[in-house]
């Protein structure tokens, strides 16, 4: 039965419903909890199987050296009974006046009541120096290998962000002050907020980012006209509309990551990749992959090449009628693309007349912060999950790379959704970021297993289509393009690979910025700049010190550099010809795919 408020005032009313909308709203949150999938303890990132195996380091030490523990436990215990007593000092001459307060800035702690409450303020500090006091015992642990000390180091972190007293409704200033100014509206509507997204997750945690009702794919965003005109299992391929009355001869097709759809390069107009090369005049095709389900379980990282890459090569040549084209992989299709051009200079194609990668990893001897998540223990979870399901279902890729920035895309926006009430922002990138795709069983092992793990491209093992490749055997013209705060293919990690081409003509350009705003960075906008080096490829500090910076966006730089090597220009071509039809709309039907699995 429902509590109940007494009284007649519009306060009471709105109160009572409020608790009735709660307990209806907390019932929703127990049917949707209780159809959670079966859980994997390994594969949830961050999840306390991995925090266990990550910290098993620290406790050793603390075994075989204890006096260390205790010296680091006894500096930590001083600095927090000096605080205690500082406030209680406060208290007992009736001073509201905080302590001083020697703790970093944090974003995170951006409310006035921080600095000024005593009680917040004892809170943040008491946090603050608990996050010192951790961090300084992983740093001096010894023995630890490299990789250890930052899988250790990472874990503790997540550990420390996870426990930040924003995170909590009686410890977040701004949470409460929105409570008491909507009489408790805001946590309704946060609650609210919160079974929609354990709702659409299936039961698990993961904010979501954008209103899933702001935007519809071919509506306000991926809205370049164009249409389908080639389909297999794996892919569609999309020709858009010419937009100059003459385009270079030589055709442009780009491989977006499957791991995520290929809108991300026409979200719209003002920031699309794809508009921006239509109008400097070409003819230009994308790829749309497949959303797998369980029925693609049997799909490896040499079907993306034969059925994905080579499939849309060979159509690309024969709507236009060239003999070339001009190649663009995007993260792990640009590795696809890399492969692709392996094999073709086993066979001696040379349809590739130049290749563009943009934040491609090819070498992971230093994959970055993806590192720890690397290791056997996690690698085996996703197996056992992709052996049950057929499948490796997004939400665990959206988890593992949302980790990797908790507190802007696990926390933060938790906080906003869950706390204060708000609904999420109508953000394309962000509608884009949570729109993924699932990955194939057997493509997902792959992948990990053989190219991150045991780095088999680089090192020349790797074996697709009956050719052992390597990275040496590409020796197109190329461009690449990575960007400089990238948390998920490093810039570092994509020059070691690059530099390994067999490329004589080699253009290496570093973005400001990440993974997606490095990319997505059009010239309009001024806004994140470009390094350059017409140098060696030798070592990355020394390539980026000796660089030069360019203000402003590389998409006119690269274009400047594919017009170079697109020849003469012709009659703008109309979509398919040569036996190729238009088949569907852009942006087709496979973007728009949520398989039932």
């Amino acid at each position: 039965m429902a509590t109940e408020v007494h009284g007649n005032s519009d306060q009471g009313n709105k109160l009572n419903e409020n608790i009735a909308k709660m307990e209806d709203l907390t019932q929703r949150l127990v049917n949707a909890l209780a159809h959670k999938r079966a859980p994997n303890p390994a594969v949830e990132a961050p999840g306390n199987a991995l925090y266990a195996r990550a910290l098993t380091a620290y406790w050793q030490e603390a075994m075989d050296n204890p006096a260390k523990l205790i010296e680091q436990q006894a500096a930590f215990w001083g600095k927090t009974l000096r605080h205690f007593a500082d406030i209680q000092k406060a208290v007992r001459s009736g001073s509201t006046e905080v302590p001083p307060d020697p703790t970093p800035k944090d974003r995170r702690f951006g409310n006035p009541l921080w600095e000024s409450h005593p009680y917040f303020n004892f809170i943040k500090q008491q946090y603050m120096r608990n996050v010192e006091a951790v961090d300084r015992a992983v740093a001096e642990l010894d023995g630890l290998k490299p990789h250890e000390r930052k899988r250790v180091e990472h874990f503790a972190r997540q550990m420390m962000d996870m426990v930040a007293p924003t995170n909590f409704l009686a410890t977040n200033p701004d949470a409460l002050e929105r409570a008491v100014a909507t009489e408790g509206d805001s946590l309704v509507k946060g609650l609210e907020n919160l079974v929609r997204d354990i709702e659409a997750n299936r039961g698990d945690f993961l904010p979501i980012l954008a209103d899933p009702d702001a935007f519809e794919v071919g509506s306000n965003i991926g809205a370049t006209p164009g249409s389908v005109v080639f389909r297999n299992r794996m892919i569609e391929l999309i020709q858009y509309k010419p937009t100059t009355e003459k385009v270079h001869e030589t055709p442009i097709v780009i491989f977006p990551p499957w791991i995520n759809k290929f809108y991300i390069l026409d979200l719209k107009p003002a920031n699309s990749l794809i508009k921006y090369v239509l109008d400097q005049g070409y003819t230009l095709f994308i790829v749309s992959w497949k959303n797998p389900d369980r029925s693609y379980a049997d799909v490896g990282l040499e079907t993306y090449v034969e059925e994905g890459v080579l499939a849309a090569i060979g159509a690309v040549k024969k709507i236009t009628g060239e003999k070339k084209v001009n190649a663009v992989g995007y993260c792990i299709a640009g590795t696809a693309l890399t492969m692709a051009l392996g094999v073709m200079a086993k066979r001696k194609d040379d349809s590739v007349k130049s290749a563009t990668f943009f934040t491609t990893l090819t070498d992971f001897s230093d994959p970055g912060e993806v590192s720890v998540f690397l290791d056997d223990d996690f690698v085996d979870g996703i197996e056992k999950q992709v052996e049950r399901d057929g499948y490796l279902d997004k939400y665990f890729m959206a988890k593992t790379f949302s980790f990797l920035r908790s507190n802007d895309l696990v926390y933060g926006p938790a906080i906003r959704s869950y706390m204060l009430g708000e609904a999420p922002p109508a953000f394309d990138l962000l509608y884009w970021n949570g729109d993924g795709t699932n990955l194939p069983a057997r493509m997902a092992v792959e992948y990990l297993r053989w190219i991150c793990q045991d780095n088999q491209l680089a090192r020349g093992r790797i074996a697709i289509m009956n050719e052992t490749l390597s990275l040496a055997d590409v020796t197109a013209p190329l461009f690449a393009v990575a960007c400089e705060t990238d948390h998920i293919a490093p810039w570092k990690g994509s020059f070691s690979g690059i530099r390994q081409f067999g490329s004589k003509d080699k253009t290496f350009v570093v973005s400001e910025s990440g993974h997606i705003a490095g990319i997505v960075n059009p010239p309009t906008k001024v806004k994140y700049g470009h390094y350059t080096n017409d140098g060696p490829m030798g070592q990355s500090d020394a390539w980026l010190a000796g660089a030069e910076y360019h203000k402003g966006s590389w998409w006119p730089r690269w274009v400047d550099w594919l017009s170079k090597r697109s020849g003469k220009k012709v009659p703008a071509r109309e979509i398919g010809g040569n036996g190729f039809k238009a088949l569907d709309p852009a942006p087709g039907l496979y973007v728009k795919e949520q398989p039932t699995v």
